[in-house]
């Protein structure tokens, strides 16, 4: 429930596009638009009072009877030419996509310049009518003589051009006063190709026809444009969450089971433990608690003769020592596998010396 305290967001929401449907009306002047297209086309073959027209402005020659607006009239043209009017158009359409964040007007732009230069390009290749200041025989056609100016390109590309402003209007008041001023330029640029000589009145008028075409038949493509944006827009954020999503690692290969007798000290090196297995089970024992029973039999093994020292004198292993160790692995053999360790021999124990024999050698030197 809504109380009145708080705004009403359903007013702050913007508009909705509003783009044109192809309503009962618009498909009656396309149809209407299309009759008129092909009367001018079949005027125009058959040598109709078309051309007897076509022929009277031209030899009236208009530039000869208004010099002083010709050089005017030179640069107004350009407003029809495909390339100036596609840069204009084109700088407008995409600060609307970057404000709204939407594709939709240069996929509209797009859609519609691809249109017109399939339809337009394929019929002026087709028919091959030459221009007037190209033709040969005074009240012919000059059709299919490998000519190019027939519908007019730069009053077609007019009303596709300035016309797709008004198509993507937002309001009803912006569209009816967008549509009244890409008609008038158009009007003004097709009215200016024919008093430059460039043009037959005939092809203005298919010109025109042949824009408004497209520009009624572009609510038929709304579909295929939404489409597309949906698909480039997908591609975009696809790409970008690649590129902002982390590098990682590759995985750390797993370590292996721990072998005996290898250092396991931070720091430390490996090593091996070299002696015997009766070596070995002693100094085990002696890591562990001291036995309060009697000692193993293991522990009753006879023991390695203490090294001799410089002194004459034995001294061997404390009870709890460990056994000798060998800082390096032992080279692999011949066929890589590990030389298992050499068990020493085993020496007999010298037995103490008791006072009797310590008086028989005598006193010791100093």
């Amino acid at each position: 429930m809504r109380t009145d305290n708080g705004p009403d967001l359903a007013a702050e929401r913007p508009a909705s596009r509003g783009l044109p449907r192809m309503s009962r009306t618009r498909v009656w002047l396309f149809a209407l638009t299309v009759a008129s297209y092909v009367a001018i086309v079949v005027g125009v073959i058959t040598t109709s009072k078309l051309v007897t027209l076509d022929w009277q402005v031209m030899l009236w020659r208009p530039y000869k009877q208004w010099p002083q607006i010709h050089a005017f009239l030179d640069y107004f043209v350009v407003l029809g030419q495909r390339g100036p009017t596609a840069v204009m158009v084109l700088a407008w359409l995409g600060w609307r996509a970057w404000r709204h964040r939407t594709l939709h007007p240069l996929l509209v732009l797009g859609t519609s310049l691809l249109l017109l230069n399939i339809t337009v390009g394929a019929v002026k290749y087709g028919l091959g009518r030459l221009g007037p200041h190209y033709a040969t025989t005074v009240g012919s056609a000059e059709m299919f003589a490998g000519g190019d100016i027939f519908p007019s390109g730069h009053t077609a590309n007019a009303v596709v051009t300035w016309g797709v402003l008004a198509y993507l209007a937002t309001t009803p008041r912006a569209r009816r006063w967008g549509s009244i001023a890409s008609a008038l330029l158009a009007l003004g640029v097709g009215a200016t190709t024919v008093y430059l000589g460039t043009h037959w009145v005939s092809d203005v008028l298919l010109g025109w026809a042949a824009g408004l075409l497209i520009l009624l038949a572009l609510p038929w493509f709304e579909p295929f444009m939404s489409r597309a944006e949906e698909w480039i827009t997908g591609t975009w954020a696809r790409f970008r969450a690649r590129r902002a999503a982390p590098r990682t690692q590759p995985p750390a290969a797993p370590a292996g089971p721990a072998r005996p007798g290898r250092g396991s000290g931070e720091g430390e090196p490996d090593r091996e433990t070299v002696g015997t297995a009766a070596q070995v089970a002693a100094s085990a024992g002696a890591a562990g608690a001291a036995p309060t029973g009697p000692a193993p039999a293991a522990a009753s093994a006879p023991k390695p003769a203490p090294a001799a020292s410089p002194t004459g004198t034995g001294s061997g292993h404390a009870a709890g020592r460990p056994p000798t160790v060998r800082g390096e692995r032992t080279p692999p053999g011949a066929v890589g596998a590990r030389r298992r360790p050499v068990d020493r021999q085993i020496m007999r124990p010298v037995p103490p010396l008791s006072q009797a024999s310590t008086a028989a050698r005598g006193p010791r030197p100093r």
